[in-house]
């Protein structure tokens, strides 16, 4: 039995947050909802009921709105069994897990490095030439990757290694509007990169039209995130002058982590 066609939309919250809304037509989920009020609203618009909640790690702006919207409607919450979330119900997950979600496998992947427990969820393909579907919360943005809070650059490596290995059509849900800021850091590390300048002459417009830039595909980050590209040697060579003692690839990333905290 075919699945009914899967609709995925960025609701935007807070300053710069997206909330993922997966639905059927009929049937939703949210993924991290750092504000309720923005997921309600847009349930209602389209007459959709939330079965349940997707967590990918345990800041406040992925998780503030959760209880509100559990209490309103008694949906699911899967949340990452690692992560130290301020409540212990809801359905942990760890590396390997698997969920049936709107029709669709799901499959948890374990991806610290912006937290220690930090996972993301990738679908596998339902048919009819559907793409893959990736949430993966603050690991991977478009252009760019997020801070390193709690974990260390080779774990940040590694999960970023994890995500580029999936198919070059997986959409990318990332969980913030950081685009136009990561493309002009991405082009100061590889100003030749011809993909980049016409990836930031695309976002620029969809944003002056109020678009957003997501989602992204795995294919496009491969070609213009620096942070997918760390083995590159243009990459490897913008960023050889800030790497103390050899370059092993940790080391490489750690530095172009350091020059992007800095960047302005």
């Amino acid at each position: 039995m075919v699945a009914p066609p899967l609709s995925v939309e960025p609701v935007p919250a807070l300053s710069d947050n997206y909330i993922w809304l997966l639905h059927d037509g009929r049937q939703a989920w949210v993924v991290d909802p750092g504000e309720a009020e923005p997921v309600q609203r847009a349930l209602h618009a389209r007459n959709l009921s939330l079965q349940g909640i997707l967590i990918t790690h345990h800041h406040g702006d992925h998780i503030g709105g959760v209880a509100a919207l559990r209490a309103a409607t008694g949906c699911r919450v899967v949340r990452p069994a690692r992560e130290p979330l301020p409540f212990d119900d809801g359905e942990p997950v760890d590396d390997g897990a698997t969920l049936t979600l709107l029709g669709r496998r799901w499959r948890v992947l374990a991806v610290p490095g912006h937290t220690l427990g930090h996972v993301a969820y990738v679908s596998e393909p339902a048919g009819d030439g559907e793409p893959a579907w990736l949430l993966c919360g603050d690991t991977l943005f478009s252009a760019g990757c997020g801070r390193l809070f709690e974990g260390t650059a080779a774990q940040m490596l590694a999960s970023l290694d994890r995500l580029a290995a999936l198919p070059d059509d997986t959409r990318v849900c990332c969980a913030h509007e950081y685009t136009l800021a990561n493309l002009r850091f991405a082009l100061s590390v590889e100003p030749a990169n011809a993909a980049l300048r016409a990836h930031q002459a695309r976002c620029e417009a969809w944003r002056a039209q109020g678009q957003p830039t997501l989602p992204s595909t795995i294919g496009l980050e491969r070609a213009i995130n620096p942070f997918l590209r760390t083995r590159e040697p243009a990459v490897r060579a913008a960023v050889q002058p800030h790497v103390a003692g050899a370059a092993h690839d940790a080391d490489v990333f750690a530095a172009l982590r350091r020059l992007k905290d800095s960047f302005r």
